[in-house]
């Protein structure tokens, strides 16, 4: 299966909007504390060998220790901060047209975790370029609407006469794909857990009008806890009733999207079924080396499981990936609460999951503050890269003869 990290597509077709089993029995509850697979697994294959099924059991997920609750955060919403307050460290991920920096705010002692941040930087002409200045724009504004513990905050924005700056909280424990690749597949109760933070976090954006649109391990954080940060709304749009805007992963489209027939809120619960069998099986349940080839297998809708995906997964799934939107698990009239009172989740707390009060499954390694040992290694930026670094004074003329500021106004 081709990289995914740079598959992401958006084709801006219609610009007009308009209005929109269980089980026999219930498994009992698993008591015992969650093993953490992150203790350095080894390596494992794209296609890991069946193994013992897991049961379909939820666990019992233990508390978590008063002191792995988040701390609040010492950044002044109200100072005004430039591009000169930051030091530029490591590269924790690049893009299309764009990377993401750790920085830290210079004025806080390095030994502090809560003077290091994520700088999302993107160049205006590639943005300009391919077409990206509503989503780009739109993320901003999504970004700063929203404030749900499973979603990244988004402190606030800049620009130079070259970028667009988005300062977010630095989330240290990486990449869910990261994680999910050096286990080779997750178990029933590790995949349950990061999908239940999901459900929160979607029921809330879909009460503020939001779909995300872009759901895949690659935007899943962990946090130092080991819970699920979501992050890059670079696709994410208020809709009301239906959008049709071609934008996605390949892998994770839902069949209404590559079929321009319009859609709603229902993708991302569409998008949810996909990850939960990728994190059980390793691997998505539609996927070929072209697009169009991967388009046709979602739009054909034969979904095989591996033979250790225990039934209540099945049919969780199955649920989901429904290609009627009218019938699909999420877009029902008790929406989220749906899927919420579906028998795989039998026995999730959901009120101590969304205060952050239950032990997650995986807990990243934790060095000292700023550390990117759970990311990737990239080069580093061009020092000419970021001509804001250098002063607004050293910038002002660039910045006056800027044909795209007035694009970004917002930032």
């Amino acid at each position: 299966m081709a990289s995914r990290r740079e598959s992401a597509i958006s084709v801006d077709s219609i610009a007009a909007e308009s209005s929109a089993i269980p089980q026999s029995a219930p498994p009992a509850p698993l008591s015992k504390p969650l093993p953490n697979p992150h203790a350095d697994p080894p390596a494992a294959p794209a296609r890991p060998p069946p193994s013992a099924p897991p049961t379909g059991a939820a666990p019992a997920y233990r508390a978590a220790p008063q002191s792995a609750v988040s701390a609040p955060h010492t950044f002044d919403p109200d100072a005004q901060y430039s591009l000169e307050d930051y030091e530029i460290l490591d590269t924790l991920g690049t893009g299309t047209f764009g990377r993401v920096q750790l920085v830290r705010l210079k004025h806080l002692p390095a030994s502090r975790p809560d003077a290091y941040f994520a700088m999302k930087i993107l160049a205006k002409s590639e943005v300009v370029r391919l077409k990206q200045v509503e989503h780009i724009n739109s993320e901003r504004a999504i970004l700063s609407e929203v404030q749900h513990p499973f979603i990244v905050n988004l402190r606030h924005t800049l620009q130079d006469s070259r970028n667009v700056y988005m300062i977010m909280d630095y989330v240290p424990g990486g990449e869910i794909f990261s994680h999910l690749r050096r286990a080779g597949r997750f178990p029933t109760d590790v995949t349950r857990f990061y999908i239940a933070t999901l459900v929160l976090a979607i029921d809330y954006m879909h009460r503020q009008k939001v779909i995300y649109r872009d759901l895949k391990p690659e935007n899943l954080l962990l946090d130092s806890r080991g819970y699920t940060k979501i992050t890059d709304f670079g696709f994410a749009k208020h809709v009301e009733g239906r959008t049709w805007t071609l934008c996605g992963t390949p892998e994770y489209l839902a069949p209404e999207i590559i079929e321009s027939k319009g859609h709603g809120q229902a993708v991302d619960w569409w998008a949810l079924g996909i990850l939960a069998y990728e994190m059980l099986a390793g691997f998505p349940p539609y996927f070929d080396d072209h697009p169009f080839g991967t388009y046709e297998k979602i739009l054909k809708g034969n979904l095989a499981f591996p033979s250790h995906v225990d039934s209540v997964s099945r049919d969780l799934i199955r649920s989901l990936l429904n290609k009627d939107v009218s019938k699909r698990l999420g877009n029902l009239r008790g929406g989220a609460e749906d899927v919420k009172n579906h028998f795989w989740f039998h026995g999730v707390d959901w009120r101590a999951l969304e205060a952050g009060h239950l032990q997650a499954p995986i807990i990243p390694r934790r060095g000292a503050p700023g550390t990117t040992e759970n990311f990737s290694k990239y080069a580093a930026p061009e020092a000419n890269s970021m001509p804001g670094l250098r002063g607004r004074e050293a910038d002002a003329a660039a910045m006056a003869a800027d044909q795209y500021a007035h694009l970004f106004r917002a930032f």
